[in-house]
């Protein structure tokens, strides 16, 4: 073999075994979408619910060196439920991390007014409508259908965007007047009476038979409707 074979075939080999491998670049915005990926996909969101991620600006100050292999993250066994310290890091022949926080915030969807709503005002879709809204924001039992509440009055005044609960309405409401089903396996016998406590659908109130005076227990089962089943 002559002496430029030779020659060329060492320059060849070199470039193949001894070049250094090419180093990746990372902005900040790349280490911000690292972080929030690898959140999503080790911290999934609860059933029926969707997290929000948002990570937290680098400081400027901090250079970011490129990396030859590619970048890792772990998160602390210990940490909030809305607050992640999500460690950073490259383990190339010049390796650095960077503890980066990430905000988690578990969000559902609940039962808003959507304008200003007077006590008494009967709730439809001109005035409510199903959001997302953080789950540490919402108090007792959220609604997700607002057809559950469409046709109820409102128990108290609403500012725009408060989150309804069932206790903030009834569908049969104190005072008013009801129709009174008693149900038997062959019979269903009807009658007028007034409601002595507040309800919703599904739930257990005290009602008077307007034609006996006799105070019964009933189940709320629509708009100004009870059932009794005998």
């Amino acid at each position: 073999m002559s002496k430029l074979k030779i020659f060329i075939t060492f320059s060849v080999l070199s470039t193949i075994f001894f070049s250094p491998i090419s180093a990746e670049e990372y902005t900040r915005e790349d280490i911000k979408l690292f972080a929030k990926n690898y959140v999503a996909q080790n911290l999934p969101a609860s059933q029926g619910s969707k997290r929000v991620i948002t990570p937290a600006d680098i400081d400027p100050r901090i250079h970011i060196n490129p990396c030859a292999v590619p970048l890792q993250a772990n998160i602390p066994e210990n940490y909030s439920t809305r607050n992640v310290n999500v460690k950073i890091y490259c383990e190339s022949s010049t390796p650095w991390n960077i503890f980066l926080p990430v905000r988690v915030t578990e969000e559902v969807p609940v039962l808003v007014s959507t304008i200003k709503i007077a006590k008494g005002t009967v709730l439809d879709e001109g005035n409510i409508a199903i959001e997302w809204r953080p789950i540490h924001q919402t108090r007792g039992e959220v609604i997700r259908d607002p057809k559950m509440a469409y046709g109820a009055r409102s128990k108290r005044s609403l500012t725009s965007g408060s989150v309804i609960s069932k206790r903030m309405f009834c569908i049969v409401c104190k005072g008013e007047s009801v129709v009174i089903s008693a149900i038997t396996d062959n019979l269903t016998i009807k009658t007028k009476g007034t409601a002595l406590s507040n309800g919703v659908r599904g739930q257990q109130i005290r009602v008077r038979n307007n034609q006996s005076g006799r105070v019964v227990t009933a189940e709320v089962k629509a708009i100004n409707q009870v059932v009794i089943n005998l």
